[in-house]
């Protein structure tokens, strides 16, 4: 890990409902219990990496919309310590517009680079919640990005959609961010006991091969209550599967970055 440059974890799959959001938070919370400083993006407009900790998305909160439109300092829009070692920059309702405010913005593909830049020396990761499609916003997630995680869940389909999003990630990589490379694919909604579930990650794995994180997140009710309760994983079921799948998950991206 570069020293005093923060290494930028973009979780993206433009299919919704994988666990993305969840991923987000749990990771940065397992992360900083490694003792590692995390700062936490929600780029998603649903905000719900932002409701998982806790944060109320009011609409008089400042967030990352007022960085990327207003050019408000990244400084200005932190949130500090939602959990052990984690910072974050929340999302509210107002960063539904911005897809379409930043079609007519100059160099609008930078704007969360930019945004990011002055701070990356205050953190070890940041980790940004891209939103379930291709639009700017997660153009700009991509653009910032030096890695990306994509969660895949074990169903049915799973891997229905990627094409396009493997598509747009080497469009970028190639005109626009040249540092960019997938750090892992997850699986998520594990459920063991299914040769479904079985069979799916061999799929994953005959198509990303070594890219597939050892760590598959089970499916596990408590990982579905936490962010109803504004808590990571971790707080609410500190002894529980879906607690111990983000630890491992958190010292493979360690070893991985």
């Amino acid at each position: 890990m570069k020293p005093n440059n923060a290494i930028i974890v973009a979780i993206i799959n433009q299919k919704g409902g994988v666990g993305k959001s969840t991923t987000a938070v749990n990771l940065a919370a397992a992360l900083g219990e490694l003792k590692k400083k995390i700062l936490l993006v929600d780029l998603d407009p649903q905000g719900n990496a932002t409701s998982g900790f806790g944060v109320e998305k009011d609409g008089e909160l400042m967030c990352v919309y007022d960085g990327l439109i207003n050019e408000a300092p990244a400084e200005s829009l932190i949130i500090k310590k939602v959990a052990e070692n984690v910072d974050l920059i929340p999302a509210t309702i107002n960063l539904a517009g911005a897809e379409v405010e930043l079609m007519n913005e100059y160099a609008r593909e930078h704007r969360l680079a930019d945004l990011l830049e002055p701070i990356r020396d205050a953190y070890d990761i940041i980790l940004v919640d891209c939103p379930p499609s291709l639009g700017q916003l997660t153009i700009n997630g991509l653009t910032a990005a030096t890695y990306l995680i994509i969660p895949i869940q074990c169903e049915f389909y799973a891997l229905e959609g990627l094409t396009k999003l493997l598509e747009t990630e080497k469009i970028v990589k190639t005109r626009i961010n040249r540092d960019l490379e997938i750090l892992g694919v997850l699986m998520t909604m594990y459920d063991s006991r299914t040769s479904l579930a079985k069979q799916v990650v061999n799929e994953v794995q005959a198509h990303f091969g070594d890219k597939v994180f050892e760590t598959k997140v089970p499916r596990t009710v408590r990982l579905a209550e936490a962010p109803s309760f504004g808590e990571s994983i971790l707080s609410y079921d500190n002894k529980g599967k879906g607690a111990q799948a983000y630890r491992d998950l958190a010292k493979e991206v360690i070893h991985r970055v």
